[in-house]
This record gives structure tokens, C-alpha cells and sequence, in this order.
């Protein structure tokens, strides 16, 4: 399994959404029939991949080709649940490269991530 590289800050800011996998039938007379579909639930938060270096940006790009090839799962320590869990970019995107400073140093992607919880 691929591991996020060391040099990229994960920065959480924004709430961690996921879809609750219920079905729900309403009925004609009473409540509404709900039941589980999955007993597990896809998360997607929405972190903000934090570079101290444009070169450090540029070497996630290589590892984002040749070593995930764009789709595929990889270990990161998730630092609001403080675990590491295995995600990977929704449709394979990884959002636009911000320079942040004078010659890209430092810069950051909003990416968007999904794993099962």
C-alpha cells in the first residue's frame, strides 16, 4: 500500500461529510420505512495538501503518476480522528496547484478524498 510522502501537511478545516447509505420508503399511512444499506459509509473530507516548497509540490505530482497512477488507495494519518486510514481522490482529482509565496514557496491543492468509515 502507498503512503502519502512525509513532506505533504494534511490541514483540516472544513466539516467531513459522508452518505449515510439508508434506504427510506415513505408510507402511505404512519412513518416513513428506513433501513442500512452498508454497514459501512463512504467519508469525504475535503483537506487542503499544504507544500513548504514548490519542488515538494512538484514531487507529489510524481508520486500522484507513477506511484498511485491517479486512482489509487494510500495511508495517511487522518489528524482529526488521529488514525490512519486509506483513501483515495475522487475521481482521481487533485485539485489546482495555489502559490502562496514569491516562487511558489510555499504553495497548497484543495483536494477531495474518500475512504470507508
Amino acid at each position: 500500500m502507498a503512503t502519502l510522502p512525509s513532506y505533504v501537511r494534511v490541514l483540516f478545516g472544513m466539516p467531513e461529510g459522508f452518505d449515510p447509505s439508508v434506504q427510506r420508503t415513505e408510507m402511505e399511512k404512519g412513518p416513513a420505512m428506513q433501513r442500512v444499506l452498508n454497514s459501512r459509509v463512504m467519508m469525504n473530507p475535503d483537506p487542503v495538501f499544504w507544500f513548504a516548497s514548490y519542488a515538494d509540490a512538484m514531487a507529489f505530482e510524481t508520486w500522484y503518476f507513477d506511484v498511485i497512477k491517479r486512482v489509487g488507495y494510500f495511508d495517511f494519518f487522518h489528524p482529526l480522528r488521529r488514525q490512519t486510514v486509506s483513501a483515495r481522490f475522487v475521481g482521481g482529482d487533485i485539485g489546482d496547484l495555489v502559490p502562496l509565496g514569491p516562487g511558489g514557496n510555499p504553495c497548497e491543492r484543495q483536494v477531495r478524498l474518500e475512504y470507508q468509515r
